[in-house]
């Protein structure tokens, strides 16, 4: 089987897109698939990224310059992917480059195939483009129609694209974790002192790119009000991003680690008590998965993704972005109550027991099967 893979980010950016696709084209060559990718790329890349990437012509993105869009499908582009002679073109992202290779593949007769990894809908009211979601809704609809599958990362997520007049056949393809690396065994005492924080500190933390449709405000927000109740609670903040300055202004006493990866993000997870992610633009949640193998309660948005993830009472809560009092009055509650901490850590562990990449990319590979023997 040879497949080509088309996305707006493959190695430029260290994001949930970029992580999942590469190890979904490791795991694919493992299997005695031949994939080539097409997208995106930088002179110092964030990725040392798995097998070839074809390197197509980008732009950075206006007020998000970290960010590339892809500007067109060169010849010299099209010449390799001619000579690849793909069976299947899989799109991750719906751009122009996306645009382009549908409409390559239609002309050759070769099925087509999609993943929702962005919500941008979601997207548009923190850039205050709300008036535009119709349009963008309608796009969706007719770029999602002409593929024969569609892969989303949980059910609540297939359920909004419904909603939407997404009619394609809806697959689903979850997210899976790495539980030798992420998991409770990695709290690291010594650590958390290095850092500032006592003991009987309750470590509040957040792991994200820091941008603003990330809910950073909310965050903040309640975690201030928190700390100027409990002297006792602290906020960790992981990770990088244009809102990294902003963020800090408004929580000057918050330790910021940086951008942390590996054993040390692992590490810094497991080291904390309750992780609380109130972003509503997920359409998974990479690091609420990895913040409960490293058995963390979870305190989140009852959004996309997140509803797939905690159980509101068991693992965790969810509450309406709308809501700040709602999330005080929760974290609050696990913060003077450790056996109910104790008992979301255990339920948090074990829950992610469920999402192994092995056997989740294994189902997309049997998509990728069905769809070429019909």
């Amino acid at each position: 089987m040879r497949v080509a893979i088309f996305t707006g980010n493959y190695n430029h950016i260290k994001d949930g897109v970029s992580i999942t696709l590469n190890r979904l084209v490791d795991y694919l060559q493992k299997n005695e698939v031949e994939v080539l990718v097409f997208g995106p790329t930088v002179p110092d890349p964030a990725i040392d990224h798995v097998g070839r990437l074809v390197p197509i012509p980008s732009m950075k993105m206006p007020g998000r310059p970290e960010y590339r869009f892809t500007i067109w499908f060169p010849k010299k582009a099209k010449n390799v992917l001619e000579i690849f002679q793909p069976d299947l073109l899989h799109l991750a992202t719906p751009d122009i480059l996306g645009i382009k290779a549908l409409l390559w593949a239609e002309k050759k007769g070769i099925p087509v195939v999609s993943s929702y990894h962005t919500h941008f809908s979601s997207y548009l009211k923190y850039y205050k483009l709300s008036a535009i979601e119709s349009f963008f809704w309608n796009y969706l609809e007719w770029f999602y129609g002409k593929c024969r599958q569609v892969y989303v990362p949980s059910e609540s997520m297939a359920e909004i694209l419904k909603k939407n007049n997404i009619k394609t056949n809806l697959k689903l393809w979850e997210r899976g974790i790495d539980r030798e690396l992420f998991n409770p065994s990695k709290r690291d005492m010594e650590w958390r002192r290095k850092l500032g924080f006592k003991d009987e500190d309750i470590v509040i933390s957040f792991v994200s790119r820091l941008v603003w449709e990330k809910n950073l405000k909310l965050f903040a927000t309640v975690v201030q009000r928190l700390k100027n109740k409990y002297a006792s609670v602290k906020a960790m903040v992981v990770g990088e991003g244009p809102a990294r300055n902003e963020m800090m202004e408004m929580l000057p006493k918050a330790e910021f680690t940086g951008f942390l990866e590996g054993e040390n993000l692992a590490r810094a997870y497991a080291s904390s008590d309750i992780f609380f992610f109130p972003s509503d633009t997920e359409t998974f949640g990479n690091v609420t998965l990895e913040a409960m193998a490293c058995g963390l309660p979870a305190v989140v948005a009852d959004a996309t993704g997140s509803k797939s993830l905690v159980d509101h009472g068991e693992n965790g809560f969810r509450a309406p972005v709308e809501r700040s009092d709602k999330f005080f009055t929760l974290i609050e509650r696990l913060i003077l109550d450790a056996s109910l901490r104790d008992k979301m850590s255990k339920a948090s562990l074990e829950k992610s027991k469920d999402y192994r990449w092995d056997s989740i990319n294994g189902k997309l590979l049997d998509y990728y099967k069905e769809v070429l023997d019909t």
